[in-house]
């Protein structure tokens, strides 16, 4: 009777199919951006059921390869995704730049508005003050990944348009540091996973229900005052996110 252990074991069938599909994304077969064939076309050409499939489909999306879209089917991704450490605070166009592709900035928009009462406690204003609204998409290799809303104090600003024309074109890091000599000290962050809105979803190129990443933050300066209230809704299988969690260290003696 021959003995086998753990090495002889024949492949899982979803595991083969994830490798099969995966060397088709990476030899051309599915190029980025096209549809997949349906699930029951697929599962008949590869000989699986659709539950094996639906397995490795699961797979390549959780490696940022595939993206599912409600209603409209599977597609394989048009770029990959951006590493991005949550411990460190750098903005959107310094995590695409070092990933290795062009950053850029479009659909730049800005307005004044009072400010809500969540929005003025962030900032350390009184609800009503007025607000700059700066509102942009952030673009990897010219496709969308990130909408973003920064928040600032008017007065922050006051009359001085170019510093707004600069901050639709360039880091909002740069400009607060460049030319109005505030440098950001630190910033304190949530996270949320979220569906995408009309608005939000027409901005990224998205279907309604696209499932986003949303990070609220506020910024602060050397001297502890708010300067910055940002609102980014990321698309999920643009970026991979990771964050240092430290100890719990010794806990006996």
């Amino acid at each position: 009777m021959s003995h086998r252990d753990g090495k002889d074991r024949p492949q899982l069938r979803s595991v083969s199919v994830h490798e099969e599909l995966r060397q088709g994304i990476e030899q051309g077969r599915f190029p980025p951006g096209s549809r997949l064939p349906s699930e029951p076309d697929l599962a008949a050409e590869l000989n699986v059921s659709r539950a094996t499939l639906r397995e490795a489909l699961r797979a390549l999306e959780g490696e940022g390869m595939l993206r599912r879209r409600r209603g409209s089917g599977t597609y394989v991704a048009e770029l990959p995704r951006v590493a991005n450490s949550l411990d460190l605070n750098f903005g959107v166009t310094e995590a695409i730049r070092s990933a290795g592709m062009r950053a850029g900035i479009a659909q730049g928009r800005h307005w004044t508005e009072p400010a809500s009462a969540a929005e003025a406690a962030r900032l350390g204003l009184e609800p009503g003050q007025d607000v700059l609204v700066i509102e942009r998409v952030r673009t990897a290799e010219g496709t969308p990944v990130v909408l973003s809303r920064d928040i600032f104090p008017s007065g922050l600003v006051g009359e001085r348009t170019g510093v707004i024309d600069e901050m639709l074109r360039r880091s909002i890091y740069d400009v607060l540091e460049a030319e109005l000599g505030i440098v950001i000290h630190h910033g304190v962050a949530s996270f949320r996973p979220v569906r995408a809105d009309r608005a939000v979803a027409s901005h990224l190129g998205v279907p309604r229900g696209e499932l986003l990443l949303y990070i609220w933050q506020v910024d602060y300066a050397e001297d502890d005052a708010a300067v910055l209230s940002s609102h980014e809704f990321h698309l999920a299988d643009a970026f991979d996110f990771s964050v240092v969690r430290r100890g719990p260290g010794r806990r006996f003696t």
